[in-house]
């Protein structure tokens, strides 16, 4: 199977590269499933419904979120009705919607995709990510009910997302971080046949401080002192992300590959 994840939506400029260019990537690179972290889309917090359907129009199988899940309030009750978004499965006890789903591909494949939060330099005490995959991963094994797996790390530290690949390594196709914004070089197959990349980097303006217009940022770090709120960069985005093919018979990965397309970085494709 040809799948692509793409890395945190940042605002306008990062739903206008969605738009602009998602559709065209599935013909061109014959996708047979798309995920997308749409945590950042509206305004740069959260996920509006309005702007979910844009994205899942724009040819996304699956979005999932993040920490900013529900600071778009209306996304409490839409994400009821739309099954295709994802929220943490260890956000909160009582939070609507479902961590995990299985997702249908075509030729009768199924994508299982699932989303945690990370513990470590979070600001809230979400439970811990291990035990939250672990009855999932459990139920539905790779290549057994599940064709290709995927796990987006939804955190700070590269030391534990790096902790989530090896824990997930063997079953689950891929492990894939999220959240910081800035796209690691580690793209990589684990010994189990896990694909594993720190971070798939963002979907926005790479002129910016992680996707975030420079002034307001750099006057906190110069000055200590807060006088604007932040507002996305609206600049030319670059789609950011990966791209893993899998086996259809064990729903190992069998090539991993970075992907940078539009805007500021350099170009990189299947």
């Amino acid at each position: 199977m040809r799948i692509l994840f793409l890395g945190d939506v940042m605002g306008r400029s990062g739903r206008a590269a969605v738009t602009a260019h998602l559709a065209r990537l599935r013909d061109e690179w014959r996708l047979d499933f798309v995920v997308v972290n749409g945590e950042n889309s509206t305004n740069g917090m959260g996920l509006s419904g309005d702007h979910a359907k844009l994205l899942l129009d724009a040819g996304a199988d699956c979005v999932t979120l993040g920490d900013h899940a529900f600071d778009q309030k209306d996304m409490l009750q839409f994400i009821e009705s739309e099954p295709r978004i994802i929220r943490p499965l260890n956000f909160a006890k009582n939070a609507p919607g479902k961590g995990f789903r299985v997702f249908s591909a075509p030729g009768g494949r199924k994508v299982l995709v699932l989303q945690v939060l990370g513990q470590v330099f979070m600001k809230r005490p979400f439970d811990d990510p291990f035990s939250a995959v672990e009855p999932i991963l459990k139920s539905h094994p790779r290549g057994g009910l599940a064709h290709a797996v995927i796990v987006d790390m939804h955190c700070e530290a590269t030391s534990e997302k790096m902790a989530m690949g090896h824990y997930c390594d063997g079953r689950a196709s891929l492990v894939v971080g999220t959240h910081t914004h800035v796209p690691t070089a580690d793209a990589q197959v684990l010994p189990g046949g896990t694909g594993y990349l720190s971070d798939a980097g963002m979907c926005g303006d790479y002129n910016s401080v992680i996707g975030m217009d420079k002034e307001e940022p750099l006057r906190r770090f110069i000055t200590g002192m807060p006088k604007a709120r932040f507002s996305p960069a609206a600049g030319e985005a670059t789609l950011s992300g990966v791209f893993v093919e899998t086996d259809d018979r064990t729903g190992a990965a069998k090539s991993l590959r970075m992907i940078r397309v539009g805007g500021r970085l350099e170009e990189a494709t299947p």
